[in-house]
């Protein structure tokens, strides 16, 4: 199959790498062309037309980004057309809504004659760097099935879930979570720092014992050095908890830590930390936003 990746920034860049180590000769756009370029051994194209693949991946933010890419003479579909593929796949590997994406589907399905898999990633820049990310897919299951080696080259871990948005929904499943821990780790380094603990000590304890996660060993150095800039932003975990609220709503269920986590990044973005990476959050419980 020919491949493609749209979108070469921290967690783009990285599955790149993995996929071209691999042998496999990969296509790359970007809208900021030398990220493509920095990578280097694939083929840069100049628009997502001229990199419309058999298989497009997309690692981009989430879905109006990937859906802005389908139209237009310099658009995938224009690009598809052109290089007579048929049954094109379309991989959002970004954090989008579970309703929205399954929706999206359907229309480029029904419309266009195009396959879209939802496969949310977690395991973070380290994890795409290492090529273990956990990917999480969501579509037809015999183009899941296809497509499990290539998703292979960066994942030590896929599973598929159902049809389109399922794996937006683990995904969700997954934030919740990770929300949640970068906040709890947050506060407990607040707690040190107030009361002139130090960091390092107290993280060699919590990773010790049962307050050991990815989450600390990943990203424990962060709340030390005092260092939040790059990394997963703020912003984009707001956005997680708000499919998460999303699901919640129309599934009939209350999430109270959830909520609470959602009203703390609501208050550090609100300041102008949404740029930084979540664990950033430990400003906002220390007081020390903006």
């Amino acid at each position: 199959m020919s491949v493609a990746l749209l979108g070469t920034g921290p967690m783009g860049a990285p599955i790149a790498r993995n996929i071209l180590a691999a042998g496999v000769p990969l296509t790359l756009w970007n809208r900021t062309a030398e990220k493509a370029r920095a990578i280097g051994g694939g083929q840069v194209a100049g628009t997502p037309a001229e990199a419309a693949a058999g298989v497009v991946l997309t690692v981009l933010p989430d879905l109006p980004q990937v859906a802005g890419l389908l139209a237009g003479e310099d658009g995938l579909l224009a690009g598809w057309k052109a290089a007579g593929i048929e049954d094109p796949v379309l991989v959002i590997h970004g954090t989008v809504s579970p309703v929205a994406v399954a929706r999206f589907a359907e229309e480029c399905r029904s419309r266009y004659g195009v396959t879209v898999v939802d496969a949310p990633l977690s395991g973070g820049t380290i994890g795409a760097e290492e090529g273990r990310l956990s990917t999480m897919a969501g579509g037809p299951r015999e183009t899941v099935r296809r497509l499990l080696p290539l998703f292979e080259l960066y994942s030590s871990t896929v599973v598929w879930f159902g049809e389109a948005g399922a794996g937006s929904t683990v995904k969700a499943c997954n934030q919740i979570v990770v929300s949640a821990t970068v906040t709890a780790l947050a506060e407990a380094m607040a707690v040190a720092t107030a009361t002139g603990l130090d960091l390092g000590k107290v993280q060699s304890i919590l990773a010790g014992g049962l307050a050991n996660s990815e989450v600390l060993r990943q990203k424990g150095q962060r709340w030390i050095d005092g260092d939040f800039e790059g990394g997963g932003s703020a912003k984009n975990q707001l956005k997680d908890l708000n499919f998460i609220a999303e699901i919640a709503k129309d599934s009939g269920l209350k999430l109270p830590l959830s909520a609470s986590v959602r009203s703390a990044f609501e208050l550090m973005v609100d300041a102008g930390d949404g740029d930084l990476d979540h664990t950033g959050i430990y400003r906002t419980v220390l007081g020390q936003p903006g």
